[in-house]
């Protein structure tokens, strides 16, 4: 390399430095629970500058009701949700301009969950006997649904609002099944405790499979560049944490110190497969099953146009 090129890029290199930073497009995210190990992918982007790659200054919420992001978006107050496949066809359903841009959870989390060592070896076993749950609706339509393979429905068992303590109403023997503990959590949890369960998946059981957790956004702004730039970074961070997971787990881990123990390590672990490796992509197939397992169940009056609630984003 001569001596005039060097001056040149000397000269560039100054001019370069010389240019005020790119101004990053701000991007409001909001979560549908507090962070947890299902929101890796998201750590991960904004840990590993992803967001930043693309231009994007990535504000993430935690929600104070984990209701409000929905709502949230379809007001127009925040850019992205994150939520689920069951509660966005019923938010539909109900008017909210809502509509899937992309996948985080590619499979079903929710599970009936029983002890290991409890009465109930298979779902025939729960006739008669107290199943937990904290919402209903959904869940009971997904109960009805594992139960109909057995002869039984919802009305053979005895509900028992249980709030949000799956995992100590289960241990407790207050109920000998509970519907809406997640594989990757609760089953994690009982086994730490010494107290091991059995999962019942939902999509093992004749529940049409879904995405879990989803990304969401105002139908009347699909066309906003910062969208699919936010999903590459998702689909970027995935790849990284399939490559490196104990690097990713470490990041993850570090960025979130309140959650440094061996519960978040392994839940985090029992999550990495059941990430969207190809969060734009869009299973319409699927997408059409659920709403009419949905409406045959009364849910939703009646499954409405896909194009109306779930988009294929083009990439950047």
């Amino acid at each position: 390399m001569n001596a005039r090129l060097l001056a040149r890029l000397a000269f560039a290199s100054l001019l370069l430095l010389a240019q005020p930073a790119a101004a990053q497009d701000k991007l409001t995210l909001l979560l549908e629970w507090y962070v947890n190990p299902d929101h890796a992918p998201i750590v991960l982007a904004q840990e590993l500058g992803y967001f930043g790659e693309e231009g994007l200054e990535v504000e993430i919420v935690p929600p104070a009701d984990p209701s409000d992001p929905p709502k949230l978006v379809a007001a127009g107050q925040a850019d992205i949700g994150v939520s689920y496949q069951p509660q966005l066809h019923i938010q539909v359903d109900q008017g909210l301009p809502l509509v899937r841009i992309g996948t985080l959870v590619a499979t079903p989390l929710n599970t009936i969950m029983v002890l290991e060592d409890g009465p109930v070896q298979s779902l025939a076993d729960l006739e008669g006997r107290r199943v937990g749950y904290s919402v209903s609706g959904v869940e009971t339509a997904l109960l009805d649904a594992m139960l109909a393979g057995h002869g039984l429905s919802s009305e053979d068992v005895e509900m028992v609002n249980v709030n949000f303590a799956l995992s100590p109403a289960l241990m407790s023997r207050q109920v000998d099944a509970v519907i809406g503990a997640y594989r990757n959590v609760e089953l994690v949890q009982l086994e730490e405790d010494g107290v091991p369960g059995r999962a019942f998946f939902v999509e093992e059981e004749g529940v049409p499979a879904y995405d879990e957790l989803i990304f969401i956004a105002n139908r009347d702004r699909l066309d906003d560049p910062r969208l699919p730039r936010f999903l590459r970074a998702i689909e970027r961070a995935t790849a990284y944490m399939v490559n490196h997971p104990d690097e990713a787990r470490r990041l993850f881990i570090e960025s979130n110190p309140d959650l440094d123990n061996e519960h978040n390590r392994r839940s985090f672990d029992a999550t990495l497969p059941r990430f969207a490796h190809r969060p734009f992509a869009l299973d319409r197939g699927r997408y059409e099953s659920f709403a009419a397992f949905l409406a045959g169940r009364g849910l939703i009056a009646k499954p409405a146009e896909l194009a109306s609630y779930a988009v294929e984003l083009p990439r950047p």
